[in-house]
């Protein structure tokens, strides 16, 4: 704790209280060489994943896995195949509210990945993150020219005079289904009345904002594993988010990228629901150190899995696709493989813009290198690399 005055003439009444969180005492002679070795496994499987060529597609697979995981953590199951599907604009039925927090999940992990490094660690970047401002933190911006505020009654005009009465019904329309987007997106802002039945009202996220990024800010000259691990202990000591349980891990990986360590976001959820260890509340520092490291090195495990099994897959696929016409799709149908977790036909028709039939024809045509068929089933049917 610390005091702080309010000018410099003020008497005892006008002392005010200033939390701020305590930094632990970390024995640096013990836990060097294991952070030493965590650092140069991010570094070397950073360089592998660049120089394979498959950073994009990796990254793509990563983000939605990890939406799901982070949903499973929170005791929330998610089908991928759902995910996917959504994310495409495709859904088979009306979407959960446990699929709406995987998309929001999903989408903030694109959006911390959307900027330079350093600014998911900052006000404008938790806001975006949260879903409740701008995604590429460039300040507020202008509501384009032709696009009322749904919000502002004032920004359609009167239709009750004009030739066609039913512009104004239309008008409401849309503005109801511009809303409803927003609120299944997760972009809806936070209202200034919360219920005390949900949130707590003593809670001041407020003021737990900028004891985290003070945190940040003073660990900035410690070693990046260390500084992402303290972070991600505060996050979860300050009940950060409380309803965000799956952010805390996301911001830790946006501190590795933002040190240097990686250009991409660990698949730190899946590390840690790979890991034993499951934080308390009671454990000691060094505990909690050691804790984060071994999920950190689960999810290199994990990362270099999955890239193996990419890497070899393209192998098979890009067999067939040396033998194709110069004109040929099947290129993007492998492509779309190795960005995605599952590929239906119907998905890959829409995003290719080809028909059914010519998906047909070419899954025909990788013979024994098309990926593993998913659903066991004729009517519905997936492939993925797995």
């Amino acid at each position: 704790m610390a005091l702080i005055g309010r000018g410099s003439d003020f008497d005892d009444e006008e002392w005010s209280v200033a939390r701020s969180y305590d930094l632990p005492e970390l024995p640096w002679e013990t836990i060097a060489g294991r952070l030493e070795q965590l650092t140069i496994g991010i570094l070397r499987f950073d360089a592998r994943l660049e120089a394979s060529g498959l950073s994009a597609g990796w990254q793509s697979r990563c983000d939605m896995t990890e939406a799901v995981r982070a949903l499973m953590l929170d005791g929330q199951l998610v089908e991928i195949g759902d995910l996917v599907l959504h994310d495409a604009g495709m859904d088979i039925r009306h979407p959960t509210h446990e699929l709406t927090r995987a998309a929001t999940t999903l989408r903030a992990r694109r959006t911390a990945l959307a900027r330079p490094a350093p600014w998911p660690l900052s006000i404008d970047g938790l806001a975006a993150l949260r879903g409740i401002g701008p995604e590429r933190g460039e300040g507020n911006h202008k509501r384009p020219k032709g696009t009322p505020d749904p919000e502002d009654d004032e920004a359609y005009l009167p239709f009750a005079n004009d030739a066609d009465p039913w512009k104004a019904h239309f008008a409401e329309i849309d503005a109801l289904l511009e809303r409803t987007d927003k609120v299944l997106a997760g972009e809806t802002p936070l209202p200034k009345t919360r219920s005390h039945l949900v949130y707590d009202p003593d809670l001041d996220e407020t003021e737990n904002e900028d004891l985290w990024l003070d945190v940040v800010k003073r660990t900035t000259h410690w070693p990046a594993i260390a500084a992402a691990a303290i972070a991600w202990n505060a996050w979860l000591d300050l009940n950060l988010y409380a309803r965000l349980p799956w952010l805390g891990l996301i911001m830790a990986g946006a501190i590795l990228r933002a040190r240097g360590l990686t250009s991409h976001l660990l698949p730190l959820a899946a590390g840690f629901k790979q890991s034993k260890f499951r934080p308390q509340g009671r454990e000691g520092a060094l505990e909690k150190l050691q804790g984060f490291c071994s999920v950190v090195e689960e999810a290199i495990v994990i990362g270099n899995r999955d890239l193996d099994r990419l890497i070899l897959a393209r192998e098979l696929m890009q067999r067939v696709t040396k033998e194709c016409r110069s004109n040929s799709k099947l290129p993007e149908l492998v492509e779309l493989f190795l960005s995605r977790p599952l590929v239906t036909v119907p998905l890959a028709a829409k995003l290719m813009k080809v028909t059914p039939k010519a998906v047909d024809l070419m899954l025909a045509q990788l013979g024994g290198a098309l990926p593993r068929e998913l659903t066991g089933r004729t009517r519905y049917r997936a492939w993925g690399i797995v």
